[in-house]
């Protein structure tokens, strides 16, 4: 008999346990949360948040979502040290905590990677029933220049790209940047193959 490949399966509602544990309570360790970076990072705070809406609208309570960026220079960090201190470049949330089912990252706005890409966050969307997780990009609003020369983002077709811009709010607390994540329907989020 031939061995074949295990079929897929969708991805359980068990992030909260394992992946986020303190957001939801829980007394586990965890390796990130939605701190990228603290007040001791160069560059400019700001706060993302959002919901992941399934194809009616409805806000999904148990996705979970990475976040992978570059520091203010543009720069990802180094697994062997140096660099922006107070910076991570990576969290993790989850969508669950609260009655809205937002998410919530605090960061700095990362700066041009490599002279060519405007400032962007790199996103991974895990959730139930996705057999896959998908990837997609936030590029910001109030990076219009930058945006428009970007090679991936003049990669999605014009009417598509709203989908990945998050939209800038000033707020007493500095600047937060509005982004949902829309897996299905007319405004679903563009996301890319990895």
């Amino acid at each position: 008999m031939a061995e074949k490949q295990t079929p897929s399966q969708t991805v359980g509602p068990f992030f909260a346990y394992g992946l986020t544990a303190r957001q939801y309570g829980y007394r586990h360790p965890q390796v990130a949360d939605g701190q990228i970076s603290d007040a001791t990072a160069d560059g400019t705070a700001i706060t993302v948040v959002g919901q992941v809406l399934d194809g009616q609208g409805v806000a999904v309570g148990d996705a979970m979502l990475e976040i992978w960026q570059a520091d203010a220079a543009g720069q990802y960090p180094n697994p062997s040290g140096g660099g922006n201190t107070g910076f991570r470049g990576f969290a993790r949330v989850g969508t669950g905590a609260d009655a809205s089912q937002t998410f919530r990252f605090d960061t700095i706005k990362p700066g041009a990677v490599d002279g060519r890409q405007a400032p962007h966050l790199n996103v991974i969307v895990f959730m139930r029933g996705l057999l896959n997780h998908c990837h997609t990009r936030i590029w910001f609003s109030d990076e219009a220049a930058a945006n428009a020369a970007d090679p991936v983002l003049a990669s999605i077709p014009e009417a598509r790209r709203g989908t990945v811009i998050a939209q800038r709010q000033d707020t007493p607390q500095g600047p937060v940047y509005r982004f949902d994540i829309h897996m299905q329907g007319d405004q679903e989020t563009v996301f890319f193959d990895i």
